[in-house]
C-alpha cells in the first residue's frame, strides 16, 4: 500500500511541472519559439528536427482515432529524434495561456493546438529543464510518453 504522503507528493510535483511546463510554453510563445499545430509541427520537424526541443502533444478526448494516428507519427519521429515528448490533458487551459480564447478570432486562426514544438536550444530555460527532467524520470518508470494534466483556472 502506498503511503498518502506519496500521493501528496506526487500531485505537488505534477503540479509543479504543470505551471513549469504553462510558464515555458508562454515564454516560447513570446520568443517565437513555438511552433503549432500538427501540420506545421510536421513541416518543421521534416525541415529542422535539431531545432526541437519539445514536443507537447495535447487533446482531451482519446477517442478522435485521425488524432491518435497523427500522434503516433509524431511520437514515432520525435523518439527517433531524440525530441522529448509530453503529452497533455487540459486544451482548454492551452487556448487560455496561449491567447487561443478571443471573441474576433476563430480557432483556426489561432492553430490547432493539439501539437507544439518548442525550438531555440540556445535558451537555457530552466523551466524547460524541469520539463525535461520529469519526462526522464517519467520514462524510467515505463511510461513510454509521460502524461500531465494541466489544472483550469
Amino acid at each position: 500500500m502506498i503511503p498518502e504522503e506519496s500521493f501528496v507528493s506526487i500531485e505537488n510535483r505534477m503540479q509543479s511541472v504543470g505551471l513549469a511546463l504553462e510558464e515555458l510554453l508562454v515564454t516560447a510563445q513570446k520568443q517565437d519559439c513555438l511552433t503549432v499545430g500538427i501540420y506545421e509541427s510536421a513541416k518543421l520537424l521534416n525541415a529542422d528536427p535539431d531545432s526541437v526541443v519539445l514536443c507537447v502533444l495535447a487533446a482531451d478526448d482519446v477517442d478522435d482515432v485521425a488524432l491518435q494516428i497523427h500522434f503516433t507519427l509524431l511520437q514515432s519521429f520525435c523518439c527517433d529524434s531524440s525530441i522529448t515528448i509530453l503529452r497533455v490533458l487540459g486544451v482548454q487551459r492551452l487556448q487560455q495561456l496561449l491567447g487561443a480564447v478571443d471573441a474576433n478570432r476563430s480557432q483556426e486562426e489561432h492553430g490547432d493546438l493539439h501539437c507544439m514544438l518548442v525550438t531555440n536550444p540556445q535558451a537555457d530555460h530552466c523551466r524547460l529543464q524541469e520539463v525535461g527532467t520529469y519526462c526522464q524520470e517519467s520514462r524510467r518508470l515505463d511510461q513510454w510518453v509521460p502524461e500531465l494534466a494541466l489544472q483550469e483556472r
